[in-house]
C-alpha cells in the first residue's frame, strides 16, 4: 500500500505452517483485557502497598520460566517486594537476563540469584533446528535468537548457573542456587555444581 508521500510499505501476512495445520485444533479465543482491567479497579480500591521501596527487601532476584503453571511468589512464600521476578521462556540465561540481573545487583541491591526451571516444559517438546528451518520457510528469515529448547531440565538449570560464573556482568555470585519445580506436586528439587564443573570467574586472581 502508498501513503501520502509516495512510500510503499510491504505488508507480510504469516500464514500458519504445515505442521500448525496438522496438530492444532481449532481455539475459540476472547480477549481478557477487559477482565484484566476491571480486576485491577478491585485491586487500587484496597490498595496498600504505596510504602514499598524499588530495591527489593530479600536483596532477592529470581529468573523463572514464563510458563502459567509457576507461581513464582507462592512457590517460594515470597510476598509483593520481596524480590525481583525476571522470566522468559524456559528460565535460560539470556543476555537480556544478564542486562535484567545486571541492573538489579548494580543499582538495586540484590546479592541472592534463584533460578526455577520446570518439569513438562514447553521447549522440552520443540527441536530447534526444525524450529529454525519452518520460521524461515514461512516468513522468509530465520531468527537472529536461540531458541534455548533442551531435553533434561536438570542439565538445563546446571548450564545456567554456569553463564552466570562465566559472565563478568553479574558481580555477585556467591549466593546463586538452581532449582526443578515439579509441576505434578508442587515441590522443587535443588540442582548443584560439582567442584570440577564450577568454571573460574572472570577476574578472579590466581
Amino acid at each position: 500500500m502508498n501513503d501520502p508521500l509516495g512510500t510503499v510499505h510491504h505488508v507480510l501476512t504469516p500464514r500458519a505452517s504445515a505442521r500448525q495445520e496438522e496438530t492444532q485444533p481449532a481455539m475459540t479465543f476472547t480477549p481478557s483485557t477487559d477482565d484484566l482491567l476491571a480486576a485491577n479497579a478491585r485491586y487500587a480500591s484496597d490498595f496498600h502497598d504505596d510504602a514499598l521501596q524499588v530495591q527489593p527487601q530479600r536483596h532477592l532476584a529470581i529468573v523463572a520460566c514464563m510458563d502459567s503453571r509457576i507461581d513464582a511468589f507462592a512457590i517460594l512464600g515470597l510476598s509483593n517486594g520481596d524480590a525481583h521476578i525476571i522470566r522468559n521462556a524456559g528460565g535460560v540465561i539470556t543476555d537480556d537476563v544478564i542486562r535484567s540481573l545486571c541492573l538489579s545487583q548494580r543499582f538495586l541491591g540484590t546479592r541472592e540469584i534463584v533460578l526455577v526451571h520446570h518439569t513438562d516444559c514447553g521447549l522440552q517438546k520443540v527441536d530447534e533446528a526444525d524450529f529454525r528451518v519452518e520460521l524461515e520457510a514461512e516468513l522468509g528469515v530465520r531468527p537472529w535468537w536461540s531458541l534455548e529448547s533442551f531435553s533434561d531440565p536438570y542439565a538445563d538449570v546446571r548450564q545456567s548457573i554456569q553463564r552466570l560464573y562465566m559472565t563478568p556482568f553479574v558481580p555477585h555470585k556467591d549466593h546463586i542456587r538452581g532449582f526443578v519445580y515439579d509441576v505434578t506436586d508442587g515441590l522443587l528439587h535443588e540442582v548443584t555444581l560439582g567442584d570440577q564443573e564450577r568454571p573460574p570467574q572472570p577476574g578472579a586472581g590466581s
